[in-house]
């Protein structure tokens, strides 16, 4: 989750990459695509974190009662 803290940088970026990401990302500007494709990043590294959690207390019966009090 993002502090919401910005900072001015210069990067040297490989222009055709950053076209690349654009048009993947479907961004416009170069802030939004590298943006984009750093939460892209975290999400793909919180979502294999994720998966590789073994929710051994996540039996059928504890799933009933979840779903029971929606």
């Amino acid at each position: 989750m993002s502090d919401g803290v910005v900072k001015r940088t210069s990067l040297n970026l490989e222009l055709g990459l950053v076209a690349e990401a654009r048009a993947v990302l479907n961004t416009r500007g170069t802030t939004d695509t590298i943006h984009a494709a750093l939460a892209d990043v975290v999400r793909r590294q919180r979502l294999r974190e994720l998966a590789e959690q073994r929710f051994d207390d996540l039996t059928a019966e504890a799933l009933a009662e979840l779903r029971a009090t929606r």
